[in-house]
């Protein structure tokens, strides 16, 4: 009885089966329309089997694309980044422009003012014609670094250019427009000198530009791995007193535009006398500090200006480099102590102040 019971349900379940699927197959005949052209039932299933695989493949390309869409979002999303870090933005800005006018004209007026100041010193005959140099050098940059700061940072100068982009003052491709309107001034301001220069001063002095003699007899500064290390020590020098408190927003306010000014120009100018001092070449100027200085006699004049040019533009940017390496771990708070506190008399003596606890901490702070 109980197998009777379910071979009948058996039968039962078989025969709703194979309605559902008879009803399913007349519902895809229908719907596809099937039963204008009598297809038959071997047809249909390879019908089926078709359309599911073309559904799947559709499926497939679909989410590949997708896939591709997104991956190319991110790729555009990482190159805008980019672009974004480096400044490209700036090229199409009329400010960027105005300031490289600036730093063209400013570093053509600089390059003509301090070659002829200088050259006027040297050729004065005066006794302390070392001296004349650096005070020169101080008066004429503390003038143009006051009026061009406010305008476009009062760079100049390579030099600046390049540790400013280091130290992101600058993007990268407005310091290339920088460098690039410094060369140009310096060309132009040199162009000026040689047609107003006489031309036995022009010779003596290779128009201002940066010797390195192959004489070794002629000083320290002919020889040109000596030349790299003035460069090197004289730039850093610059970059050390002046630039650290120039990038210091909180003392820069506090000191004010012209006490800033005046410490970067005397930094210019000690580091001029120091290079005149030591190498006590006849003609050599001091340290270049200024690559674009350098580059604008050379182009003009050529000769013995191109020994050793590299110097000039190797010794400064490898400063820049050690400098930004110094300056990213210098203290970021004063260490000033209160007068007495720490005292070698009172130690020896066996007494001394009481220290706080919060003045521990702070000792002991990273």
């Amino acid at each position: 009885m109980v197998e009777q019971q379910v071979s009948s349900s058996v039968q039962t379940y078989k025969v709703s089966s194979l309605d559902s699927k008879k009803s399913l197959k007349s519902s895809f005949l229908s719907f596809i329309g099937a039963h204008e052209i009598f297809m038959p039932e071997s047809d249909l299933e390879t019908a089926i089997s078709q359309v599911v695989v073309v559904d799947s493949d559709d499926q497939f390309s679909r989410s590949f694309q997708s896939v591709e869409e997104t991956h190319l979002v991110h790729k555009k999303s990482a190159w805008y980044k980019f672009l974004v870090s480096i400044g490209a933005h700036e090229i199409f800005s009329i400010e960027t422009w105005k300031t490289a006018l600036t730093e063209l004209v400013a570093t053509a007026s600089l390059m003509f003012t301090l070659t002829t100041s200088i050259i006027a010193c040297l050729d004065s005959h005066e006794v302390a014609a070392k001296l004349l140099v650096p005070l020169a050098v101080f008066i004429i940059a503390f003038l143009f670094l006051i009026v061009t700061i406010p305008l476009s940072g009062g760079h100049m100068s390579p030099v600046f250019t390049f540790i400013a982009a280091l130290k992101g003052v600058v993007t990268l491709v407005r310091a290339l427009i920088y460098v690039v309107a410094q060369c140009i001034g310096s060309i132009i301001g040199f162009i000026m000198l040689k047609c107003v220069m006489d031309p036995k001063l022009e010779h003596k002095y290779s128009l201002g530009g940066c010797t390195i003699s192959n004489d070794s007899d002629k000083g320290l500064g002919s020889k040109p791995q000596v030349a790299l290390l003035v460069e090197f020590s004289c730039t850093f020098l610059v970059l050390f007193i002046g630039i650290t408190l120039g990038f210091d927003k909180k003392r820069s306010k506090e000191l004010g535009l012209p006490m800033v000014c005046v410490v970067i120009a005397g930094a210019m100018a000690l580091a001029v006398f120091v290079s005149i001092t030591v190498t006590g070449q006849l003609g050599y100027a001091g340290v270049g500090l200024n690559p674009a200085r350098c580059l604008g006699p050379a182009l003009l004049k050529g000769g013995l200006l191109w020994n050793g040019h590299w110097v000039f533009w190797v010794g400064p940017f490898l400063a820049c480099i050690t400098y930004y390496g110094v300056s990213i771990n210098l203290p970021k708070e004063s260490m000033t102590l209160e007068n007495g506190e720490y005292d070698v008399s009172n130690l020896a003596l066996g007494h001394s102040k009481s220290v706080s606890r919060s003045a521990v901490s702070n000792d002991l702070q990273v």
